[in-house]
């Protein structure tokens, strides 16, 4: 193919899109490699050259392999592949084209015409303990008999205040979650709740919205925040590939 330098190292996978044809996008890769399409006719794998069969997940390379997704992004929505696949030749691309066939139709249909948007909600405040002791009166109770007094607390009390203190915040949590989630359901056509990555953070979801709906979509969270008080911070940011709504078991 015209463009695609000979290259008998590896093939890294960056996405799988429905452009069927044979084509490059410039050398926007990893390690500054060109990258291009291998097609089976129906759908093609974004790959690009590598020197090598191995590649470290440097900040680097994370963000090259992001810059090709977003690249992709600007014409249609792509299946992104997890970052650090890599095939051995232009046939393995194909052999994995032809044995996921199916579910990369599938999965290229359901997100066709949409992004992925992400929310973050945190509790804005300086000690989260000390808020939740402040707004909720049974672990005000229980923090007062069994951490405030002059004595030291045994391990068992401690440990009964923080299950008490975990079980409220998740609480919340579902609470505050259900309440968002009931709202956005409308403006999406998926939403998928990750984890929580400290105890100060309330929600973390991944939205799956239409193209045409994006801006409805963030007027909403601006509508939604306001029902919240000051000690809730609303964070998003996208448009992304749909990375959290990828169901496929890769076969090789």
């Amino acid at each position: 193919m015209k463009g695609k330098p000979e290259n008998r190292g590896g093939r890294y996978l960056y996405a799988i899109t429905t452009d069927a044809g044979e084509r490059t996008y410039g050398d926007i890769g990893i390690e500054e490699g060109v990258v291009y399409n291998i097609s089976d006719g129906r759908i093609s794998a974004v790959v690009s050259d590598l020197p090598n069969r191995k590649i470290r997940p440097e900040r680097r390379h994370l963000a090259a392999h992001q810059k090709v997704l977003r690249h992709l992004m600007e014409k249609s929505t792509p299946l992104p592949m997890t970052f650090g696949i890599i095939a051995d030749s232009p046939q393995e691309i194909r052999k994995i084209l032809r044995l996921n066939k199916n579910a990369f139709v599938k999965q290229l249909q359901y997100v066709a015409g949409a992004v992925e948007m992400g929310l973050r909600v945190t509790c804005d405040v300086p000690n989260i303990f000390e808020f939740f002791v402040d707004t909720h009166p049974e672990l005000r109770v229980a923090r007062d008999k069994f951490l405030g007094t002059y004595r030291e607390p045994t391990p068992e009390e401690k440990i009964f205040v923080g299950r008490m203190f975990e079980r409220i915040l998740n609480e919340d949590r579902e609470s505050h979650t259900e309440r968002v989630e009931a709202i956005l359901k409308d403006r999406c056509l998926e939403i998928k709740r990750n984890p929580q990555r400290n105890e100060a953070e309330v929600m973390n979801l991944a939205c799956l919205v239409e193209r045409c709906a994006q801006e409805d979509f963030e007027a909403t969270i601006f509508e939604t925040a306001k029902l919240f008080d000051n000690n809730f911070a609303f964070d998003f940011n996208g448009p992304w590939a749909p990375h959290n709504f990828v169901r496929i078991d890769l076969k090789f």
